[in-house]
């Protein structure tokens, strides 16, 4: 990795928006062509458990099996269309007890983002929003009706006040840095001491991406940015439970002045790349994990992959 304003790496690798799907958009408005495809006997179906789906394989892969193995109370979705066919999802309650589905084990995105495939991952990806938006926004937010699932999943519909559709909240994160080889850290209150990460905020009703950004860092660290500086790097979809997270790097113009608001941020650092592998190494600071964009903007900054077990959980 290189720290050069031209690289635009993270645009195409970030861990949760690798791949490309084929979401074959064309059925969610074709009931016909939705009800064929959930007696096609070549349509592959993964179960998502709450937030967890079953995997296999050293290096895991999600389990797929048939839809007709799937007895249990669930939502099905329509997630995309590759070579061997449909792949849905069964969306089901983390209360049913699935212990009679075989599978090596279980994981959530938070662990198997980093470990998955592209395909594999954007599949998971996509199921976990749907299901966070399921679970949500079972009743109109007008009137309160309980609404049905149509669209092959990605629509929920009023009687009276017609279709709603999958919600997301676009947030902003920044690695702030000084010009001079240091880069900002900061630390939410309910943290463990030592963990540390780039600073990060939704976009308000208003306000522009770029805006965000300048208004997030001075109001969390008291540090204001040259907005001439701004670098945007990529985004991915985080749907804990339903964000776009958009990467940047920003020089800030009063580096001295940093300091934490002790609202949401209890503690805020300036670190040179010796000082934060130096303390991740003997343990006393951990970074985020792989599947977060916060990582690949530390490790942008950085120059390179840190290792493994410098992330936090």
């Amino acid at each position: 990795m290189t720290t050069d304003a031209s690289d635009r790496t993270l645009l195409t690798s970030l861990t949760l928006a690798r791949g490309s799907l084929d979401r074959a958009t064309h059925l969610r408005t074709d009931a016909a062509g939705w009800e064929a495809v959930q007696s096609d006997p070549t349509a592959q179906v993964i179960v998502l458990h709450g937030h967890r789906a079953p995997v296999s394989g050293e290096e895991p892969r999600l389990v797929r099996m048939r839809l007709s193995g799937v007895t249990w109370p669930h939502t099905l979705v329509l997630l995309a269309q590759d070579a061997d066919g449909p792949v849905l999802a069964a969306l089901t309650d983390p209360s049913i007890d699935l212990t009679q589905m075989p599978a090596e084990r279980w994981g959530d995105l938070r662990e198997l983002g980093a470990l998955l495939d592209d395909d594999d991952a954007g599949l998971l990806t996509t199921a976990v929003a749907l299901a966070q938006w399921h679970r949500t926004h079972a009743h109109c937010p007008t009137c309160g009706q309980l609404t049905t699932v149509t669209g092959a999943g990605w629509t929920t519909t009023c009687p009276e006040h017609g279709e709603q559709h999958p919600r997301t909240d676009p947030a902003v994160i920044v690695l702030v840095h000084d010009g001079a080889g240091r880069a900002l850290l900061g630390r939410r209150d309910e943290w463990t001491s030592g963990w540390f990460s780039t600073l990060a905020g939704f976009v308000e009703a208003g306000e522009s991406a770029e805006h965000a950004v300048g208004r997030e860092v001075a109001e969390e660290a008291n540090v204001h940015l040259d907005p001439t500086s701004l670098i945007y790097l990529g985004s991915q979809p985080w749907p804990f439970p339903r964000s776009l997270m958009l990467g940047y790097h920003a020089l800030a113009t009063n580096p001295a002045d940093a300091k934490a608001d002790g609202v949401e941020i209890s503690e805020v650092r300036w670190f040179t790349r010796a000082e934060l592998a130096e303390e991740c190494a003997a343990g006393s600071v951990r970074i985020p994990p792989r599947v977060s964009v916060a990582r690949r903007l530390i490790e942008r900054w950085y120059g390179g992959e840190l290792p493994g077990e410098w992330s936090r959980p």
